[in-house]
């Protein structure tokens, strides 16, 4: 299975994971899909009363420079690491 089709699966699988990531995860889970899909984050970050488009933007702004290939990696293995949890 090419990694590619590894993340889709996994993709799929995190909306099916034992029980809810807590929100640090959850922003991980994000930050890590937003580089593998879409490279670099783009865009001014969100000012301060949109906390939650703020933390997000952080999550994926923390994660410039890691290649589509690595995040894709990341991810799956986090997935894979939240659904035998």
């Amino acid at each position: 299975m090419s990694l590619q089709d590894q993340f889709v699966q996994a993709q799929a699988d995190s909306k099916n994971l034992p029980e809810r990531p807590d929100n640090m995860t959850l922003l991980k889970i994000y930050g890590l899909y937003k580089q593998a899909a879409n490279g670099d984050a783009v865009g001014e970050r969100p000012g301060f009363t949109d906390m939650v488009g703020r933390a997000k933007f952080d999550a994926w702004d923390g994660l410039k420079g890691t290649s589509n290939e690595a995040a894709m990696q990341q991810y799956v293995d986090l997935i894979e690491e939240l659904k035998d949890a």
